[in-house]
């Protein structure tokens, strides 16, 4: 019973061992590019991003993305307001200009 039992846990492990460096491998390739990108000059460190984005909606971060969209790279950021309303913010990537304000609620 026992050697059942530690033989469905070691494979359970295994499994979710195998999704999440799955998951690691994408979102470092995608953390490449992005540093790739910045040290090129091509966007905006993602701090100074988030500093331009709580400047125009106070807030907790949620989630931030970067997206290749009509030929330029955007950052699409969530953001949490003091009120419990999610924010998505869309700025350039290069220049920090505000592209899109929109209440997700």
């Amino acid at each position: 019973m026992l050697n059942k039992l530690s033989c469905g846990l070691t494979i359970t492990i295994v499994c979710a061992l195998g999704l999440t460096f799955g998951t690691i491998t994408l979102a470092d390739q995608k953390a490449d590019t992005a540093r790739q990108l910045q040290q090129r000059g091509d966007i905006l460190p993602l701090e100074q991003i988030i500093d331009l984005a709580v400047a125009v909606k106070q807030g907790q971060i949620l989630e931030t993305d970067l997206e290749r969209d009509d030929g330029r790279y955007v950052y699409e950021l969530e953001i949490l307001d003091s009120r419990g309303q999610v924010w998505e913010i869309e700025l350039d990537a290069q220049t920090g200009e505000l592209l899109e304000l929109e209440n997700e609620d």
